[in-house]
């Protein structure tokens, strides 16, 4: 294996995650893509111009490039309008990827293997690979069966069920489809008939060189937040799916045994409903007379999140789905308990009772006792803590790239997959 053509149509690599649809898939295609290129895997990703003033190719280091594919007007696009303009974003990449590609690519180093992220670029990677007859692996990070069961609001749009449609054929002409959890792994099976031979585990990985445990007093103050009563934290992308809400009806269940405690929401509005929810956040917090209570600070780059992690006494996580949850791996790899949904891939992240705590219902009162439990027992918190960055210890990118680059080196050495 030598050489990856990555596609990430909707969102660049280098958006900033927890606004718009910046979120863990960026910092997924950014981290890997570097991961495998330190492993000797050039890597190109191919996302759409959005603006005209962004560089056709921008390297972001040695063997990792991005490169902007012209596709639709040379401005953010809502994701709904955004399959209009899949078979030209297609058009640019094939383009590319071919003797002679227009993103100064290096023609005696041919493309060995695709990787798709998302269905969008799914789509595209499906029309690429039969054009170019390379293999493709593709990543879908949410999945619309998924999503409609646990959030059906934000599905609403797509009431004719094209992306479902489109998620299930990608999935019959993808060689390997990654999942990112066993509880995917089931989900790409049961809701799409996914061939399970073809279906691999491969987790995303953290940093920790820049997560990991901290001084929280020093945090604190760093990020001039309270020095004294609890910390309760929230990062992620502000829409129903994340709920932001239950954070802050958690905090209000929490006050009366902690009138010092506050909560952080980190994040900023995304998709169809974005917008509304912030409004509705906002006035519940009004609501609850909670305005010094609750602290919302926009979006920050992703290495500077550890701070926030380090600052916290918990971090809440309760996601109506998720296929893996970056944040709870991050706050762990810093040494602050998750108190989460019992859903998707936090299910394989959370160790309950050992790294923190599960909760199976939307409950604030549930979550809020869980978090008063890890406040009224120190040696508990500690003990949390400390298990749960023993596990996040197992998660690496560099780990991820190594079994990627046997994966692409077995598909590369094969045969290719026929669409059903």
């Amino acid at each position: 294996m030598r050489r990856l053509a990555v596609l990430s149509l909707h969102t660049s690599p280098l958006a900033q995650p927890g606004s718009g649809d910046g979120g863990g898939m960026n910092v997924y295609v950014r981290e890997l893509s570097s991961a495998l290129a330190r492993a000797g895997v050039v890597c190109d990703v191919f996302t759409r111009a959005w603006s005209e003033d962004l560089p056709t190719t921008l390297a972001i280091e040695p063997g990792f490039r991005v490169h902007h594919v012209a596709a639709g007007p040379p401005r953010p696009l809502a994701k709904e309008l955004l399959p209009a303009v899949v078979d030209e974003f297609a058009d640019g990449v094939a383009k590319a990827m071919g003797a002679g590609g227009a993103f100064g690519t290096d023609e005696d180093l041919p493309f060995d293997c695709i990787h798709a992220n998302y269905w969008l670029s799914g789509v595209a990677g499906h029309a690429i690979k039969h054009q170019l007859e390379l293999p493709l692996v593709s990543t879908f990070h949410t999945l619309d069966r998924v999503k409609a069961e646990a959030s059906p609001e934000e599905v609403e749009a797509d009431a004719d069920h094209v992306r479902a449609e489109a998620e299930a054929s990608v999935i019959r002409c993808s060689d390997t489809v990654l999942a990112s959890c066993s509880v995917e792994a089931v989900q790409l099976s049961e809701l799409y008939g996914a061939d399970p031979t073809r279906i691999r585990i491969v987790a995303p990985g953290v940093d920790h060189a820049f997560f990991g445990p901290g001084d929280r007093g020093q945090a604190r103050r760093a990020l001039g937040l309270p020095a004294a009563g609890p910390l309760l934290l929230f990062v992620g992308r502000i829409q129903p799916l994340k709920g932001a809400a239950v954070a802050v009806r958690t905090l209000a269940r929490l006050l009366p045994d902690h009138p010092d405690a506050h909560l952080v929401v980190v994040g900023g509005p995304s998709g169809p409903h974005g917008v509304d929810e912030v409004a509705r956040i906002t006035a519940l917090v009004d609501d609850l007379g909670l305005h010094d209570r609750v602290v919302f600070v926009p979006p920050r780059p992703h290495e500077l999140l550890s701070t926030f992690y380090r600052a916290a006494d918990v971090c809440l996580v309760p996601s109506r789905s998720e296929s893996f949850g970056l944040v709870a791996l991050e706050a762990a790899a810093c040494g602050t308990p998750v108190v989460a949904s019992d859903v998707g891939g936090l299910r394989s992240l959370v160790d309950h009772g050992r790294t923190g705590y599960l909760v199976e219902e939307p409950d604030p009162e549930a979550y809020a006792a869980w978090v008063r439990q890890i406040l009224a027992e120190p040696l508990l918190a500690e003990r949390l803590s400390t298990g749960a960055v023993l596990r996040a210890r197992r998660y690496t990118w560099a780990h991820a790239a190594r079994l990627l680059v046997e994966i692409y080196a077995e598909l590369t050495a094969g045969r290719l997959v026929e669409c059903s």
